[in-house]
């Protein structure tokens, strides 16, 4: 961990929210006047996606798994050298994914390509990840050990499922058969890689709908976030003001001596009531030492 190079690391799976937490994020570096180098982890994956096909064509005449969830499909190592270089220095390297055409365009190369690798440009306050891995430990890697602020964002594993199948069916031309095959195949890297970074993250953002979503397989739409509500877990809760939280977030209360529940649709609104005060601590913190 650094206070001169901080770094917060957000970890959820796709669709799980983790961009309402980022624009969250993005509204309190802008009022505190920090500049955030931005790391997103689909840039430490292991293949790009021609080779994840073969890569997975490959494990399974084999009889194995692989995921994008697991270690054997990702560049763990280099993520840990690039949060214990920037923890010391402010540096590392760094690379994008490109998703689609839109993002690839600008450096010339193919969707679904990886560009090279780079260090990150000098000057930043503070290191902003965002993907699945930020807090991960397996037996050769720990990441979770840098991290500063580590926010999970996570939907309780039906509705997770449910935004993946309509996710993958509507926009990207996926079957749900092959969508279902997919969940099901990086169902042990879920297990044993994902689920874990929850129980290290110092505050747990999870979606729960309360509408019926007991089959997710035939479900018709994704419960929108007026029917659902967050579940906010603290992993140190002496240190945060919940009577303050209760009196700005309308409609909240507290389940458990280190969880509030809040309306779904206040959840962008929770992240930053929440988070300010402590990225403006971790700014203090930051400019005292430089």
């Amino acid at each position: 961990m650094s206070t001169k190079h901080p770094i917060i690391a957000v970890t959820g799976s796709s669709g799980a929210g983790t961009t309402t937490v980022k624009n969250a994020f993005e509204h309190i570096f802008r009022r505190e006047g920090m500049k955030a180098a931005i790391v997103e982890g689909d840039a430490f994956h292991r293949y790009d996606r021609k080779g994840m096909k073969q890569a997975v064509a490959e494990a399974q005449a084999r009889g194995e798994t692989l995921s994008h969830f697991g270690p054997d499909a990702n560049h763990f190592d280099k993520l840990e050298e690039l949060f214990a270089s920037y923890g010391k220095s402010g540096t590392g390297m760094n690379r994008k994914y490109l998703h689609d055409e839109v993002e690839a365009a600008p450096y010339k190369q193919d969707p679904g390509t990886f560009t090279p690798w780079e260090p990150i440009e000098p000057g930043s306050d503070l290191l902003f990840y965002e993907g699945l891995h930020g807090g991960v430990v397996t037996d050769r890697h720990d990441v979770a050990q840098h991290v500063d602020l580590l926010i999970g964002v996570v939907p309780i594993v039906n509705l997770e499922w449910i935004q993946k199948i309509h996710r993958d069916t509507k926009q990207r031309g996926y079957s749900a058969e092959a969508v279902t095959e997919t969940i099901l195949r990086r169902m042990p890297d879920y297990v044993n890689t994902i689920t874990p970074q929850f129980s290290r993250t110092d505050i747990n953002f999870q979606r729960v709908p309360i509408v019926d979503t007991s089959n997710p397989f035939i479900a018709r739409d994704i419960p929108t976030p007026d029917e659902s509500f967050i579940i906010i877990r603290f992993r140190h809760p002496d240190k945060h003001d919940f009577p303050y939280y209760l009196q700005m977030i309308q409609g909240s209360w507290m389940s458990r001596r280190n969880t509030i529940v809040t309306p779904g649709g206040k959840m962008g609104l929770a992240m930053e009531v929440i988070l300010n005060p402590i990225i403006h601590g971790m700014m203090q913190k930051m400019r005292t030492s430089k």
